[in-house]
């Protein structure tokens, strides 16, 4: 009997040893398989870091984030996120990034008119995408410089001037960051689509992307060729009011302001953004279009200015017609758009 008890004992010892050497080999396994996916990230995003040390505690933020994306996406929701060029870095950081804290949310801004609150809404129509109809430029990237303002304010400018002349020319956001630095705008620290819109009709116009090409860098405003593009004006949208917006919207590209702060904004991958969202608005985009999920889910197509590797190929799909006023990321609470 004692024998026989000495020998169950040796056997779940056993089995207990070759159960840790099984869960030992796993996170051996899954470890090199995470130093992997790091190395292979770093060679597709070209990110070189300045030591080992870095290397090692960039390395652990991307492995804590990949573990927030895919815990994230086992969920049952509307989205979902993905590994992206901001991956090792923490929210935190991201929040402070230039790419992100672009926008000076806060000012006031000064009485416009709003050529579409006559619009009847049962006239719109249920499904818009300014891509179909020619008056969208492709992805652009601003990358580490605040200026998204800048982005938004050109695609804002480029449909409007494609809808009323047929043409459409990419223009230049450089411009704008280099020369329109004597008010509220300042370069890669931030600035406003609203008097982005001023200093172009002041300045005559803007010049295109190819005469005056994108740096990333704050500069020296340049002789440039004649301007390409020329706006009259601009209006703001009524304060949140999605309806106003979707009005507006259905007649052009819009500029709006977003909290682009959150985790599920920093790694979002595609479908539509829907929950909780913050409104500190800190990041301008497009809204270039609207329309409806399979699913049945309203939502705002908006152009972004991060490159074709986040979201969808550069794009959002952000819920619409929300319960808060003040729309998903607080989207309605300051748009703006220019007029030809």
């Amino acid at each position: 009997m004692a024998i026989s008890k000495a020998l169950t004992i040796l056997a779940l010892l056993g089995c207990l040893c070759f159960c840790s050497s099984v869960l030992a080999a796993r996170e051996l396994s899954d470890g090199l398989l995470m130093v992997a996916r790091h190395e292979s990230w770093m060679v597709q995003y070209g990110r070189v870091y300045k030591d080992a040390a870095e290397k090692a505690r960039r390395f652990e933020v991307f492995k804590a984030n990949v573990g927030f994306i895919e815990s994230f996406n086992a969920g049952s929701r509307k989205f979902h996120l993905g590994v992206n060029q901001f991956a090792d870095i923490t929210n935190e950081e991201f929040k402070a990034t230039k790419a992100n804290k672009g926008y000076k949310s806060g000012l006031e801004r000064a009485p416009t008119g709003f050529r579409y609150e006559n619009v009847s809404f049962d006239a719109l129509p249920t499904t818009v995408d300014w891509r179909t109809k020619g008056a969208v430029t492709p992805i652009k990237n601003q990358g580490q410089c605040g200026c998204c303002w800048a982005f938004s304010a050109v695609a804002a400018t480029e449909g409007i001037v494609k809808l009323k002349t047929g043409k459409l020319i990419s223009l230049s956001e450089q411009e704008l960051v280099d020369c329109d630095v004597h008010g509220t705008d300042q370069g890669c620290e931030g600035g406003l689509m609203d008097d982005a819109f001023k200093f172009i009709i002041s300045n005559g116009g803007l010049t295109t992307e190819s005469s005056y090409p994108y740096t990333a860098e704050d500069g020296k405003c340049s002789s440039r060729s004649k301007s390409a593009a020329i706006i009259k004006s601009y209006e703001d949208v009524p304060t949140n009011n999605e309806a106003a917006l979707m009005a507006a919207v259905a007649n052009q590209p819009v500029s709006v302001a977003v909290d682009g702060g959150d985790m599920t904004f920093q790694f979002y991958k595609g479908g539509v953004m829907t929950g909780s969202c913050g409104t500190d608005l800190d990041h301008g985009i497009a809204a270039i279009g609207y329309g409806q999920a399979n699913d049945g889910t309203k939502y705002w197509l908006l152009k972004n200015s991060w490159g074709t590797t986040w979201g969808e190929n550069g794009y959002l799909r952000m819920g619409k017609d929300i319960s808060d006023k003040r729309g998903m990321c607080g989207l309605a609470m300051e748009p703006s758009y220019p007029t030809e």
